[in-house]
């Protein structure tokens, strides 16, 4: 959990010194999923293993917040899509009671919410602070071992969630030796 919050440390300063522009559409889904996440590891009794999500969440909902003021402005028809498949997605999951459907859902709305956030990070690399992403999957790393009772219900998520910060930091790295090309 600590590691998860410091990992938010570095994001926030480079917001405030304007060198990293979160993407808003992946931020709200982002504080909603993770609100959703951890509801759902209490029910599955996951015990210890929730607390980081739930600051994690906290974080996300600041950075949504700040979002509005610091922001990127590149919002495409792409990203409006994965905004509405991740809300309608949302949707359908609070309709349904069964923990594993709502798993297999969360981890499909937040990998839907990550496509804004990688398509922003490989047009703009610089645009994204890779340490953030790259400490939040240690972090939820050491969650998953923090776990009390393991199943797909407590486990898919924040396994998932590892994979698409992993992906975002691939992305970043790869695009910032490559160098950035504008389509």
């Amino acid at each position: 959990m600590i590691i998860g919050l410091v990992s938010f440390a570095p994001y926030l300063r480079d917001i405030f010194l304007k060198k990293t522009t979160p993407h808003m559409y992946s931020w709200l889904v982002w504080s909603i999923l993770q609100t959703i996440g951890v509801i759902a590891m209490i029910v599955g009794h996951a015990g210890f293993g929730a607390v980081g999500l739930a600051a994690g969440g906290l974080v996300s909902i600041s950075v949504f917040l700040l979002s509005f003021k610091y922001g990127t402005k590149n919002i495409t028809k792409f990203d409006t899509f994965c905004l509405i498949g991740a809300l309608i997605t949302t949707v359908i999951y609070l309709l349904q009671k069964d923990p594993f459907v709502a798993a297999i859902l969360i981890t499909i709305i937040d990998f839907i919410a990550f496509w804004p956030t990688y398509r922003k990070g490989y047009m703009e690399p610089h645009s994204e602070t890779i340490s953030t992403y790259l400490l939040s999957a240690i972090s939820l790393s050491l969650a998953l071992l923090a776990i009390a009772n393991y199943s797909l219900i407590t486990t898919l998520y924040i396994g998932s969630l590892v994979v698409t910060n992993l992906g975002i930091v691939i992305i970043l790295i790869v695009r910032r030796t490559v160098g950035a090309v504008k389509i």
